[in-house]
């Protein structure tokens, strides 16, 4: 039985003010070519449409109804207070009466807000801050950290898989272009992604036995991010395919990265990027990271072929989607080819302001950063901001070793994979600056000294005033302070010429010195 054409029916009805139940006067229709969504006065109300495509099926009114189900469970664990429940559509299509049973169809029913509250139309505008991102953030490790891992007979996230979804994208965007230098674009951005993957075959089948494959969002690009009451909500998470929910966390981070450097955002992406390691710690997932930035943009690349081939569509959006599909497709390229690896360590005291310019850094230089603070607390079991009174031995120089051991080893992790890093510690000791000299050379990549240096009495004010704020990671009081002023080992000759200075002494342009950025710059190769 088709069921569409009772169902256009069924939304004139909706759309009627005499004869609609919704209320609120007469309501308003958004439509995709696989829902309608009627909103009226403070709510939303969304009905799967009658089709079957490669991807869905919606033809019973049985699997509507169970993917309204569905769309509801997986959207409340990120937007509770927008998904309200399934409303069941009774009397006839042309009567319509809300909540009746038997149901002639079925509806979620959601609370509105505004279209210019998502992020990526706020993004335009220049309304999106880095406090965003970092709440952004802080909601995905949280959500991710939540998630039971797939289990071993779990048929998503195997190799073969993540293989098969990025190669489909490939062929089916064979058949939307038509354009010379397209279909060689195409060609190009397919065999970096072949080479990419038969390099991480083995990486993504430890990711998955490792447990980071998870019943995910699946399209969590800025669209399907809204501000509700301040806070970036993920929205809209894919019901209709658990093959595209269940995947590495890692592919679902880098999707809103991905967007934030489609929109000419590197430092916001960067920040989002380095936000959610820091959170979560899953820091030996950047080995994946530039696949899946490259998949991701073709994901969206093949959206905006999709939408220019369709009939009837005016030229100039027409134009506008293949141009936007030019744009994730040139951006598939880049995140596969363009490898900048280096390593830069901060050298100075608490309160000096190294992570203050690891921030700045990080987001100028689209780099990685890991922080001593933070991975100190981390091999003991603490969060970042979670103090440590109860544990003596976290700052032990057995503590210290296994911390710069840590920093070591997530360093090469990160070098490998082709990313910038930045180490954010102390780096007081000629040894230790010395053993990372060392792996620099051993990798082959450039090395850079960045030595923050503040007034005495500023570092004080800095310390004291971080312990009673008490929102970061650094535990350092005035008498670590003292005592390491001590033990500081100043720069050799051989370091100052691989180091560059910056005195953070909280007046204007501290850390903005060009002298010292260019510095930098050159030793890191251009970067």
């Amino acid at each position: 039985m088709n069921d569409f054409p009772a169902q256009r029916q069924l939304i004139a009805a909706l759309l009627d003010p005499d004869r609609s139940p919704l209320g609120a006067g007469k309501a308003r229709l958004i439509e995709t070519h696989i829902s309608w969504v009627l909103l009226a006065g403070r709510h939303a109300y969304k009905i799967k449409k009658a089709v079957n495509l490669a991807f869905l099926d919606f033809t019973s009114l049985e699997s509507r109804r169970f993917y309204c189900a569905e769309e509801v469970r997986i959207n409340r664990r990120m937007a509770p207070q927008l998904y309200l429940d399934v409303i069941p559509i009774g009397g006839s299509h042309a009567k319509p009466v809300l909540g009746a049973q038997p149901a002639i169809e079925y509806a979620v029913k959601m609370h509105r807000f505004a279209s210019a509250n998502l992020l990526d139309r706020l993004l335009a505008k220049g309304k999106v801050t880095p406090r965003h991102m970092d709440d952004l953030a802080a909601t995905l490790a949280r959500f991710h950290r939540g998630l039971p891992p797939a289990a071993a007979d779990c048929p998503y996230g195997a190799p073969a898989s993540i293989r098969l979804a990025a190669m489909q994208n490939f062929e089916q965007m064979q058949t939307l272009l038509t354009a010379r230098e397209d279909l060689d674009a195409l060609l190009a951005a397919r065999r970096l992604a072949e080479a990419e993957y038969a390099q991480l075959e083995q990486d993504f089948a430890a990711r998955r036995t490792h447990g980071f494959v998870r019943e995910c969002h699946g399209d969590l690009h800025l669209g399907n991010v809204a501000l509700i009451s301040g806070e970036p909500t993920p929205f809209d998470s894919i019901e209709f395919s658990a093959e595209l929910r269940w995947c590495d966390v890692m592919s679902e981070a880098a999707f809103p990265v991905m967007d934030l450097l489609r929109y000419q955002q590197p430092a916001l992406a960067f920040r989002l990027l380095n936000a959610y390691l820091e959170a979560g710690g899953d820091y030996a997932g950047i080995s994946t990271l530039r696949f899946y930035l490259s998949y991701r943009a073709m994901v969206r690349a093949k959206i905006c072929a999709i939408r220019a081939s369709q009939t009837g569509l005016a030229l100039r959006r027409q134009r506008e989607e293949l141009a936007a599909c030019r744009g994730y497709l040139a951006l598939a390229q880049h995140c596969l080819a363009r490898r900048r690896p280096a390593l830069i360590i901060t050298h100075g005291l608490p309160g000096s302001g190294k992570t203050t310019f690891a921030q700045i850094a990080l987001e100028r230089f689209g780099a990685i950063r890991i922080r001593s603070d933070v991975e100190r607390k981390r091999l003991f079991g603490l969060a970042p901001l979670e103090k440590s009174t109860a544990n003596a031995d976290i700052y032990s120089k057995d503590a210290t070793w296994r911390t710069y051991a840590r920093l070591e080893q997530l360093a090469r992790g990160i070098v490998a994979a082709g990313f910038p890093v930045i180490v954010d510690a102390a780096f007081l000791k000629h040894s230790e600056r010395d053993r990372f000299r060392t792996i620099a050379q051993d990798l082959n990549v450039p090395f850079a000294i960045a030595a923050i240096r503040a007034p005495d009495a500023v570092m004080r004010a800095r310390v004291a005033q971080r312990r009673a704020g008490a929102a970061d990671a650094s535990e350092a009081d005035e008498n670590v302070l003292k005592r390491l002023q001590g033990a500081e080992e100043t720069l050799r000759h051989d370091e100052i010429t691989r180091s560059a200075e910056f005195v953070n002494d909280g007046a204007n342009g501290g850390l903005d010195a060009q002298q010292g950025w260019a510095k930098l710059e050159a030793m890191l190769g251009g970067h």
